[in-house]
């Protein structure tokens, strides 16, 4: 039986960290969804260290949050790489 939702989300939370980022993608996509809903609002422009501060709140290798949620869609970065926005 599979976890889904809010559930298998806050699961992977403790007192407000990720704790770790899943391997599964299925899991990975929830806690990125999660994430850009929760900490981006949409068609807003954030630039790098802006989205490294938002997601270093969460878990310390924002580097890798960040190209998560860009390579999954969350996130579309500018063509020169200045600018964010969470486009869904």
């Amino acid at each position: 039986m599979s976890e889904t939702g809010a559930h298998a989300v806050s699961a992977l939370f403790r007192d407000g960290r990720l704790t770790v980022v899943p391997r599964r993608a299925a899991r990975r996509e929830q806690v990125l969804r999660h994430l850009a809903e929760t900490l981006f609002r949409p068609g807003v422009a954030y630039d790098e260290r802006e989205v490294n501060e938002v997601l270093r709140t969460v878990h310390d290798d924002c580097a890798a949050l960040r190209r998560y949620l860009v390579d999954d869609g969350w996130l579309e970065r500018s063509a020169d790489g200045t600018a964010y926005r969470r486009i869904r």
